[in-house]
């Protein structure tokens, strides 16, 4: 039975926010509901520990989140989420305190990365008071800003990521400057359970991308697998678009979909070195493995 280090289970495909860098879902809005959620916990008990609440999406839209957490407390699942970080004083009450939360990561490129977003200070404050009292339930925090161009660094983007970073050193009281510790794809620790992490700008592949020669490695179906919303099984959390899918939990077992005949297929292709998804084929991150 293969067994993943982490099973992404999207809990929405709604976000409220529309970065530069995330090209919306042609998918149908959904939230998934709590006997869904159960019912996915159960199918992919054997097969994981560690559940991240999102593909597409913003979790802390889901006005059950609390609920969905004592769920995955109940069948002895760790959850990770990952949010913009807007909706966190809102949901506070409904993520302290759970035993299932095991670390939130805060996309703050979100905030550069949307158009209408204002007050740099009220939302970096917002976060920083949660994690303040995160600190007391010992969640692991990572903060993210995964805006870095490959190409020239315009001055524009310098300043916003510094107007950032100075609200973190003050924070923090640190005696450093982050850019001089940290490295791209690499976090810093910046307390106790507090990380950053800076990378390049993400790219979510697409079909419509160039294809190259199909060598690289990944870790899909490997490592990782991901279940959207409706409950199509995909390879990874890169295909927010289910572009392969799988099958769906609705219509067969979660343990039959991972080891069904294109699910192995793609597993032994990168045995390979060799990406025999068309998606696969199109997108960067098999790059960051090797050739």
């Amino acid at each position: 039975m293969k067994t993943f280090k982490k099973v992404y289970v999207e809990i929405t495909s709604v976000c409220n926010l529309a970065c530069s860098f995330c090209p919306p879902t042609s998918r149908k809005a959904n939230i998934i509901k709590l006997d869904a959620f159960n019912n996915i916990l159960d199918q992919i008990r054997p097969h994981t520990k560690y559940i991240y609440l999102h593909v597409k999406g913003e979790p802390l839209l889901h006005n059950k989140i609390d609920q969905l957490l004592d769920a995955a407390h109940a069948k002895g699942f760790k959850v990770n989420i990952t949010t913009n970080g807007t909706l966190i004083k809102k949901n506070r009450e409904k993520l302290l305190g759970k035993p299932a939360l095991r670390q939130i990561n805060f996309s703050l490129h979100s905030f550069d990365g949307h158009e209408g977003s204002e007050n740099r200070e009220k939302y970096l404050g917002d976060i920083l008071e949660f994690v303040r009292d995160a600190a007391e339930h010992n969640i692991i925090i990572s903060y993210r800003l995964w805006n870095l161009q490959k190409d020239q660094v315009t001055d524009l983007e310098k300043r916003r990521n510094r107007e950032t970073l100075d609200i973190l050193e003050q924070e923090y009281n640190l005696d450093f400057r982050i850019e001089e510790k940290v490295q791209p794809g690499k976090g810093v620790k910046i307390t106790d359970r507090v990380y950053l992490n800076q990378d390049h700008e993400f790219q979510w592949p697409s079909l419509q991308a160039p294809e190259d020669e199909g060598k690289g490695f990944c870790h899909a179906l490997r490592s990782q697998a991901a279940i959207l919303v409706d409950g199509t099984v995909v390879p990874c959390c890169l295909d927010g678009e289910g572009v392969i899918n799988l099958g769906n939990i609705n219509n067969k077992s979660f343990s039959e979909i991972v080891e069904s005949e294109r699910a192995n297929n793609l597993f032994d292709g990168f045995t390979r070195r060799e990406a025999v998804e068309e998606l696969c084929r199109k997108c960067g991150f098999r790059q960051k493995f090797g050739m």
